[in-house]
């Protein structure tokens, strides 16, 4: 398959991965949800790696292990949101991850006395900031404007894992080797706090337990054809595609949950869409030197 044709199946899969921690929400907590997604992700890569012939062993253990406290505590967000927020809405909250690397580029620049900040990327923030406000409120009722908030913070720290991910392939980490160690950070926290909420939960069926299946499923289907679609297409081209999974999300919200269809809602995530498509072609356009591990897949679930 195309590289476009693999990051709309990337964005699809990941939707269906929301669509499923949605629904296992109303039967288990975050921490259990965390856990399997990972124990699942852990194992394929062992597969994978195993078929590749590369080691377990690393480096540099401690970068690892500060992906792992940031992506992992930005999947517990991002999953705590889910269960509180119509689906489009935390996955637009999620997807903020390209502007807030941009304000952190931002105060980078300042904090350095860089003499010249790109307008038009503090201008891309600030339109981005407009979209969350559009979305934010039409669509969260007052009761649900904790779950914004956490949604906010799910994306803000994915940035931050994004930036750990881009390092760790700098040093030559293969991403089978950063996705392992992260579902391994996820499969032990998911585990602490399912055992601080009382322990694993009661048997719900099958069908419940199928949605946890799918949850891990999809969510390593999704990074594998993402990564491949990064590795034979253009970064750019991959980075705006993957704003489908909010068109995706959006559809599935409306038609399985009854989410509410608001029209400035609609707005803002355009907004949204359009500030990060810009963000990220102005942050790979303005760089000083393009390097070729800067083109590394984002794991989108960080």
């Amino acid at each position: 398959m195309t590289a476009p044709v693999l990051m709309v199946l990337a964005s699809f899969l990941f939707a269906l991965m929301g669509v499923c921690v949605k629904l296992a929400s109303a039967h288990f907590g975050t921490g259990e949800i965390v856990m399997y997604r990972g124990l699942i992700g852990a194992l394929t890569m062992v597969v994978l790696m195993r078929q590749r012939g590369q080691s377990m062993r690393t480096t540099v253990p401690w970068m690892h292990l500060w992906r792992g406290v940031v992506g992992v505590s930005s999947l517990c967000l991002w999953f705590y949101a889910i269960s509180g927020l119509p689906l489009a809405t935390a996955m637009t909250l999620n997807y903020l991850s390209p502007i807030w690397m941009a304000m952190f580029l931002i105060g980078g620049s300042v904090l350095m006395g860089g003499a010249r900040i790109n307008p038009r990327l503090i201008a891309t923030v600030l339109v981005g900031f407009v979209g969350v406000a559009a979305i934010l409120r039409p669509s969260i009722d007052r009761d649900q404007l904790w779950f914004g908030l956490i949604g906010l913070g799910s994306g803000m720290l994915s940035a931050m894992a994004y930036l750990q991910i881009t390092a760790l392939g700098r040093v030559g980490e293969p991403e089978t080797r950063v996705v392992f160690f992260f579902s391994c950070g996820g499969t032990l926290v998911g585990l602490a706090l399912m055992l601080l909420d009382g322990g694993p939960s009661a048997w719900h069926g099958w069908a419940a337990s199928l949605l946890l299946l799918g949850v891990g499923l999809f969510a390593t289907a999704a990074q594998l054809a993402m990564t491949r679609a990064f590795a034979i297409g253009r970064p750019l081209v991959n980075a705006s595609l993957q704003y489908l999974g909010i068109v995706f999300a959006f559809g599935f919200g409306v038609v399985l949950f009854d989410d509410p269809v608001h029209p400035l809602a609609l707005l803002g995530m355009l907004l949204v869409i359009g500030s990060g498509i810009t963000a990220t072609q102005l942050r790979h356009g303005n760089g000083p030197r393009q390097n070729a591990q800067d083109t590394l897949p984002p794991d989108l679930d960080t």
